[in-house]
């Protein structure tokens, strides 16, 4: 894994980004990469806002992996900061080559240096694999998420 950076993704990152996210049988359900016009302003609200940590794994150039990192202040357990990782995904040359474990651990340690406490993450339901991934990574399934599409 020397030969791979994790950065801060740019306007120019979207395209690749995207594509990854429409990649799975979940993903080219509610994804449009055909338009990317959504998706760059949604970047632009990203890149304003210094809690969000939206980066790319490169490796040779080539965008192979992304997550996003939300850091959220709070008063409950007594006043703590957490984090919550979303959008993990791997491109489909990739999978396997222990990238997804770089990209969650680089989260991690990105979330104990902005001092957050705590680390969540959810997973659709049927998404077992991804499961056994997060709990081999130390993860806890310790809550029941509930979802309201508006």
């Amino acid at each position: 894994m020397e030969d791979l950076e994790i950065r801060r993704a740019t306007a120019e990152d979207i395209p690749a980004i995207v594509a990854m996210l429409a990649d799975d049988p979940l993903g080219a359900q509610r994804e449009s990469p055909d338009d990317l016009t959504p998706y760059l302003t949604a970047y632009q609200r990203l890149a304003a806002d210094p809690n969000q940590h939206l980066v790319v794994a490169v490796r040779e150039s080539r965008i192979v992996g992304t997550l996003q990192l939300t850091v959220i202040p709070g008063l409950s357990r007594r006043g703590s900061t957490r984090s919550i990782i979303e959008a993990v995904r791997v491109h489909a040359d990739e999978r396997g080559s222990g990238l997804g474990t770089r990209l969650i651990e680089w989260a991690i340690e990105e979330s104990r240096r902005q001092r957050c406490q705590l680390v969540q993450l959810t997973s659709d339901v049927t998404r077992t694999d991804a499961h056994r991934f997060y709990e081999r990574l130390g993860f806890a399934a310790s809550h029941v998420g509930f979802k309201l599409s508006l």
